[in-house]
């Protein structure tokens, strides 16, 4: 049996599954999804945007998408990544591209049954690595694990905010 799952809307085709990290947050869908957006709104700063600049990731800098939804809502940009798809608040796409990797992040909250408020707050990775340079690039970010240790910090700081 396969542990890939099966393509998702709003992630580009032809883009393989990489991984998923989850972690369960004590409130609701509302509050975190609130907390991830403004976590992610704080991501337009000099780092993230130097990075992008450094490898040419479309887009390469912060751009709101016009509207109240904040830093979540569908054409919002951040450096690296483009909002998507966005239905707040289940679901968003991040989509991506730079010199070495074309990707997607698909955020997905789901409320919890039973006793208590909860919600788990899963990220799912998508992405081609094309080219000797993407193949390194890869070993160096993915294979190493550095890119799960990142998204399990992000995660975190998400549970700190939402649940603080």
């Amino acid at each position: 049996m396969s542990t890939t799952p099966p393509p998702e809307a709003g992630v580009p085709p032809g883009l393989p599954f990489v991984d998923e990290q989850r972690v369960r947050i004590a409130a609701g869908p509302v509050v975190v999804w609130a907390a991830l957006a403004g976590w992610l709104g704080e991501r337009g700063g000099p780092g993230p945007a130097a990075y992008a600049r450094l490898v040419r990731a479309e887009p390469a800098s912060a751009k709101p998408a016009g509207s109240s939804g904040g830093a979540l809502a569908r054409g919002a940009a951040l450096p690296g990544f483009r909002v998507a798809l966005s239905v707040p608040p289940e679901r968003a796409v991040l989509t991506g591209r730079h010199l070495f990797s074309r990707y997607a992040a698909v955020l997905a909250l789901s409320p919890e049954r039973g006793e208590g408020t909860g919600t788990v707050l899963a990220v799912r990775t998508y992405a081609r690595f094309p080219g000797p340079l993407g193949a390194v690039y890869r070993a160096l970010v993915i294979d190493s694990g550095g890119h799960g240790v990142a998204v399990r910090r992000m995660l975190g700081s998400v549970r700190r905010r939402a649940e603080g």
